[in-house]
């Protein structure tokens, strides 16, 4: 249908003695692909299936299919319901922004929302997980990864429970989290010789990691939650072969999304542009800015994806990056006194470009939430979002430590980890899991 706000089904059926076919009006975009509209059907061309266009009254142009009955009624019921908990979860979650203010939902965040005098209403609090897709191809370092308890590396565990945790993020108060395509360092800071290309070498897809990162997209578009999705990291950028692979890369990462119809999904083009190991030049600060247009430049059905890119520890982002950019990333890595946030953030503003926009800083590995003031509450003083990024520190061997030391327990439970989410709880007032949603109302 022409100009869906969502995706719903509207089925009609029924067993006709003579032809033993089911008929089902799928009420959905005929524009999309088949194959993605229709792939539980399980049409197959010796069934004799058909799909068609038709014109509804109502509705417009939609999708007719015409599913043989197998002779069974329960087989057609099984397809029914496989439709319906495959379509009409899409597009629960949209990300906007308003001025300075991140909405969800047409609402902005924390509505109301107060503390200690300080406006919560519109921020974006966020945590650096970046490794929720993560692998390693390199079979000789991969080993270096493996879980205490099975002695092996496995990369749809880690997904798997990155997803069974974000209920419990999302309960204190966390509406949105970084992921990157690429990962960040597996060991806290460092890369050696792990291999997390999240691309083919000329930019193309790479399957398995696209069915990890739509698994946790789909969760955070059940949970409502906004993902700031990193396209390249600069330890793994350079197994893309040239400058045309990154472009590639970028455009099928973005269609993709766009053929999921997630917007729930925020870029980062990539972690720290302004970084001296990057490898093209294209993904360093004179030219970061033509990706970043790229994106803004994709529509799909009247709505493009929000994106930015960020820069290291204290550094200020450049003019080209703030005029492009939808909303600014700062990181405050290295910023060990909260007087330094307050002068990276003083002078963001002051750059050429910069106006009525969100200020996000997605890391910062300063914590001392216990003192009334912190890196934390100097970004909140100040109207910008905060990131907590936390990682094994070279003294800590528990597994439970840290969100980007690989492998990584998702689960809050160090005394770093519990001391961020009660935080942020009492700051947002926490948030409830709604059970059992299958439509946005």
């Amino acid at each position: 249908m022409k100009n869906m706000n969502k995706i719903f089904a509207i089925l009609i059926y029924f067993i006709s003695i003579e032809t033993s076919y089911a008929q089902l009006l799928w009420y959905a975009d005929p524009n999309e692909p088949q194959a993605e509209s229709f792939y539980n059907l399980n049409i197959e061309p010796n069934e004799k299936g058909s799909l068609e266009v038709i014109v509804d009254e109502k509705h417009g142009e939609i999708w007719q299919a015409n599913k043989p009955s197998c002779s069974k009624r329960t087989e057609l019921a099984r397809s029914i319901l496989s439709i319906c908990s495959t379509a009409l979860y899409a597009q629960k979650t949209i990300v906007e922004i308003k001025g300075n203010q991140f909405y969800i939902n047409g609402k902005p965040t924390y509505e109301g929302r107060n503390w200690k005098g300080n406006k919560i209403e519109g921020l974006l609090m966020n945590s650096r997980m970046v490794q929720g897709i993560f692998d390693d191809l390199n079979t000789e370092s991969a080993s270096e990864f493996a879980y205490p308890d099975s002695k092996k590396w496995d990369a749809e565990r880690n997904t798997n429970e990155f997803i069974a945790a974000m209920p419990q993020w999302y309960e204190h108060g966390l509406n949105a989290f970084t992921l990157n395509m690429q990962g960040g360092s597996p060991y806290g800071y460092g890369n050696k010789t792990c291999l997390n290309p999240g691309f083919n070498p000329d930019g193309s897809l790479m399957q398995p990691y696209m069915n990890r990162l739509d698994k946790i997209l789909k969760k955070a578009d059940e949970l409502h939650m906004a993902v700031i999705l990193g396209i390249f990291y600069f330890g793994q950028d350079q197994y893309l072969k040239d400058e045309t692979a990154v472009v590639n890369a970028v455009d099928n990462l973005i269609d993709w999304i766009f053929a999921k119809g997630y917007r729930n999904v925020m870029i980062e083009i990539n972690n720290e542009c302004d970084h001296k190991a990057y490898d093209h030049a294209i993904l360093q600060p004179n030219r970061v800015s033509e990706l970043i247009e790229r994106v803004k430049n994709k529509q799909h059905k009247g709505y493009r994806l929000l994106v930015s890119t960020s820069f290291t520890g204290k550094k200020v982002p450049t003019s080209n990056v703030v005029k492009a950019a939808d909303f600014l990333l700062v990181h405050g890595n290295g910023a060990k006194m909260p007087e330094q946030i307050q002068t990276l953030i003083d002078n963001t503003k002051k750059v050429d470009g910069y106006r009525d926009m969100p200020i996000v800083n997605n890391e910062d590995d300063h914590f001392e939430f216990d003192k009334d003031i912190n890196n934390f509450t100097v970004s909140l003083k100040n109207y910008v979002s905060w990131g907590y990024f936390d990682f094994r520190f070279p003294a800590e061997t528990e597994y439970k430590e840290g969100y980007q030391s690989v492998p990584v327990d998702w689960g809050i439970n160090s005394e770093r980890k519990i001391s961020f989410f009660n935080t942020l709880k009492e700051i947002t007032g926490g948030q409830k899991v709604e059970k059992n949603k299958i439509l946005r109302k």
